[in-house]
């Protein structure tokens, strides 16, 4: 079953120019040209309940605006989207008791009180029954293993601390969709692990279908199956994570462990990454030479006493597919 359903949206947002070289006290006497600016140019997609999908593109591409249309803060300028077969903009209220929200700069917990009155603000904004509440709560709060910052103001919470409250606090009603805009942004290596298994647990145990935008590629990679990418307000490309990474990447890393001191090693299609003593890192071009061709000529080539085998980074990923775009698109 679709839960998102956007069709040819767009959102154009209008701009003041001054003429070219009109400044100070020219400004006085001249007027200042409206401008339309697409911020998000006709984009169509889809999502099916359940699902993990990464919404992903540069500053600027139309991420965060589509977010905010698709939980009714912007109004479009035209197009159509429906979330849970309501439209966004029309039916607000209905909807926000259906998803649930959390954008990494902004909070929704009051920053002077501790976080469960801030909870038990909001089940009474949400008018959520006492007692299903507090069954409810007490599992979010194990979950995200948060029992121990109840009592504490929200100001004075690490960001990794404010952030697992965010998360609870946007799950209390029971949300069948969750938006996450920036949920790790500022966050330090260990906190952001930390978050993405809470967050892994609640999407496995809750069924929640999960939209994210982040720039932080190990969110994309720990926390999402499928990958849409925008750019310009437009849609270049949706697939599965593991086709992006098929598609888009020409190169597989080998690292070897080798009891030669000085290893080396050439083929068509191999590239010595690095050479150190007893280590030799290469990068495989896959469309010339397949892995599992070059791995038996590294066996019998070398005495190896490890060898991994991996994908280069998600960031490369992506950046081949702008590459791939015409330059105009970009």
């Amino acid at each position: 079953m679709q839960v998102v359903e956007v069709k040819s949206l767009h959102k154009n947002f209008t701009v003041k120019e001054w003429p070219q070289g009109c400044n100070g006290f020219a400004r006085l006497f001249a007027r200042p040209v409206r401008r339309e600016v697409p911020a998000v140019n006709g984009i169509s997609f889809a999502i099916e309940q359940g699902e993990q999908v990464a919404f992903i593109g540069p500053n600027g591409a139309g991420k965060s605006t589509t977010l905010k249309m698709l939980t009714g803060i912007l109004f479009p300028t035209s197009g159509v989207a429906n979330v849970l077969g309501l439209t966004p903009w029309d039916n607000r209220q209905e909807l926000a008791r259906h998803i649930g929200i959390v954008f990494g700069q902004r909070s929704q917990l009051w920053a002077s009180l501790p976080a469960i009155d801030s909870f038990d603000l909001l089940a009474s904004i949400y008018s959520l029954d006492v007692n299903t509440y507090r069954q409810r709560r007490e599992r979010i709060v194990e979950m995200l293993s948060i029992g121990n910052l109840l009592s504490m103001p929200v100001r004075q919470m690490s960001l990794g601390q404010r952030m697992r409250c965010e998360i609870a606090a946007s799950l209390l009603h029971a949300p069948k969709v969750l938006f996450l805009d920036e949920p790790t942004i500022g966050l330090d290596v260990t906190a952001k692990a930390q978050l993405r298994d809470h967050l892994n647990a609640v999407v496995r145990e809750e069924g929640v279908t999960l939209l994210l935008t982040s720039h932080d590629t190990g969110d994309i990679e720990e926390l999402c199956r499928r990958v849409i990418v925008i750019n310009n307000g437009q849609l270049l490309l949706d697939t599965d994570l593991a086709g992006l990474k098929r598609d888009y990447l020409q190169t597989k890393t080998i690292t070897l462990v080798t009891t030669e001191k000085a290893p080396q090693f050439m083929a068509a299609g191999v590239e010595t990454i690095s050479m150190e003593p007893h280590k030799l890192q290469l990068a495989i071009n896959t469309h010339v030479t397949a892995v599992t061709t070059i791995v038996p000529q590294l066996l019998a080539a070398l005495k190896v006493e490890d060898i991994v085998i991996s994908d280069p980074p998600l960031e490369d990923t992506i950046k081949a597919i702008y590459q791939r775009k015409p330059s105009g698109d970009l």
